[in-house]
């Protein structure tokens, strides 16, 4: 049989949502609110959010741990390998909605998906990745995070980062509107080649270099003065966000239709947000460099070069 270490992909999860946790609630001043909760179908996770802190205005850190005998037919549909078996479904997940408008939102997630049927190998794979948006970004920030996300991969062929790079800008596209949500990173799915402990050891380097990714990024811009236009200009961003996930985002979507917890599955939504009838930013304007500059699948790493 396949050689599958489930327990220890769990405490590495439990792990990281502390680390990453404990290293915000430090930025912050303010302490994450931990709810622990149960599925009746199977499993449960820990929930972990802070809302209204100096730096964070809103950001989730969840961690989940879902199983049952057997997945819901629109995921077999797409999948038929995985008819009459159980799953475990495992992650960590959050959203960091700073205050400042200057500061980026940041998103990551690393989980592992397994499969089993006695008698049979399991099916499983490794998911995750990471990627900012920012409303009124600075080259040397994007940059900066693509190279730490360059760097994670490196170990595990050059061919890792560029692939992982074009999918995630092909991922975090509103397809109802033709533009990217942000500047990217990375993001891979369905991860279970060579094999066990080398998938595993990837979305491990992926889960620990988030925050060498986002702290600095952080300090840098969290002092910097802003406005009520500014502030209209985020609300008005993160109204892009909350149509992407409720619209593309797969997971999303699996955890709502596989009876996950709601209230988790949403804490990604931002605390406000605003839409606007055919809004176009004034030309000429910072908010509109956001638009011509920044939200188009570019070759980051050769800016830094420039």
């Amino acid at each position: 049989m396949a050689h599958v270490d489930i327990s220890a992909v769990k405490n590495y999860l439990l792990g990281l949502q502390t680390t990453i946790c404990n290293q915000l609630e430090s930025l912050d001043g303010k302490t994450f609110l931990e709810e622990s909760w149960e599925r009746p179908a199977g499993g449960g996770g820990r929930t972990r959010v802070l809302e209204e802190g100096q730096l964070i205005e809103k950001g989730g850190v969840n961690f989940s741990h879902v199983f049952g005998d057997q997945l819901p037919p629109s995921a077999t549909a797409a999948r038929p390998e995985l008819a009459g078996r159980s799953f475990q479904a495992m992650g960590v997940s959050l959203v960091i909605h700073p205050r400042n408008p200057y500061v980026p939102t940041s998103h990551a997630n690393v989980r592992f998906f397994v499969a089993e049927k006695p008698g049979e190998d399991p099916v499983w794979w490794f998911g995750g990745g990471y990627d900012l948006t920012p409303c009124y970004p600075f080259l040397e920030d994007v940059v900066h995070w693509h190279q730490v996300a360059k760097k994670a991969c490196e170990p595990f062929g050059p061919q890792v980062y560029p692939q992982y790079k074009k999918w995630c800008d092909e991922y975090f596209h509103l397809k109802h509107r033709d533009e990217p949500r942000g500047v990217g990173g990375l993001f891979f799915d369905d991860l279970n080649e060579p094999d066990f402990d080398q998938c595993f050891a990837f979305m491990q380097a992926v889960g620990d270099s988030y925050l060498e990714a986002y702290q600095p990024l952080i300090e840098k811009r969290r002092d910097l003065p802003y406005g009520e236009r500014e502030r209209e200009f985020q609300a008005f961003r993160r109204g892009r966000y909350v149509e992407f996930n409720l619209v593309w985002d797969r997971g999303t979507l699996f955890g709502l239709q596989s009876g996950g917890r709601t209230e988790s599955i949403l804490m990604s939504l931002p605390p406000q947000v605003r839409w606007g009838y055919d809004w176009k930013p004034e030309p000429g304007s910072k908010e509109e460099k956001l638009y011509t500059d920044f939200l188009k699948p570019r070759d980051w790493l050769a800016e830094a070069n420039n």
